[in-house]
């Protein structure tokens, strides 16, 4: 039986049947999805802690690119029907929101 919540394409018929060592267009995309990710979370902390402003400036575009590099293989992999999401229940997004919306009233600046 399908999940009802699951946001997904298609799978494309490129894939073999059976899995092998061999590492296959998806399993390529999705090491590269991954290694994105790595690099954009250390990223993240390596430009915040720079000290230096061209190195900011250099290391910001670098993550921005970086990050640019993640959306086109998530997209990829969304498209060919490789990655798939689960919608999340309405009622549990309505409590998240009331949950997080009291604390804006705590921020030192309105």
């Amino acid at each position: 039986m399908p999940n009802q919540n699951q946001i997904a394409n298609p799978q494309s018929g490129s894939l073999p049947q059976v899995k092998t060592p061999e590492m296959n267009d998806r399993d390529f995309l999705n090491d590269c999805l991954a290694t994105c990710k790595y690099l954009t979370d250390s990223m993240n902390i390596a430009v915040r802690e720079a000290s230096h402003q061209k190195l900011h400036q250099d290391m910001m575009q670098i993550l921005m690119e970086t990050h640019q590099g993640a959306r086109e293989a998530y997209d990829l992999m969304f498209r060919k029907g490789w990655y798939k999401l689960e919608a999340e229940e309405e009622q549990k997004l309505q409590q998240a929101y009331q949950q997080f919306s009291g604390y804006s009233s705590q921020f030192p600046y309105q």
